[in-house]
């Protein structure tokens, strides 16, 4: 099977201290699969349980096929938080979908893959 990297994107609920509007999420993990397609799934799922009462998952994710495989499903590998006062759509417009990036659409949403 094959491995894939896929990066979600969450919103958390207003903390104290925190320095704008919203804080997100950028969170990389990854996933065994035999597509591309069925990675972004797997990690959709897995970012529906991961959000929590408090942060919500933003329905945007990118994919990227490994060249090596590796082991393990749901591994993250990766976050950063961000403080924003950009709302959710403006954020990843900035951030993720500029529409200089080299992706592919995947399903109806803007969901991205590599």
């Amino acid at each position: 099977m094959d491995s894939y990297s896929v990066r979600c994107i969450f919103r958390w609920e207003p903390r104290q201290r925190q320095k704008a509007k919203h804080t997100y999420e950028e969170r990389i993990t990854l996933w065994q699969a035999e597509s591309l397609d069925q990675a972004i799934e797997l990690a959709e799922q897995e970012a529906e349980i991961y959000a929590s009462d408090d942060m919500e998952f933003l329905g945007y994710s990118q994919a990227y096929a490994l060249f090596e495989p590796l082991p393990g499903n749901g591994v993250e590998i990766f976050s950063l938080l961000r403080d924003s006062n950009l709302e959710p759509e403006e954020y990843i417009d900035a951030f993720f979908d500029t529409e200089l990036e080299h992706q592919r659409e995947y399903g109806s949403n803007k969901k991205k893959g590599a």
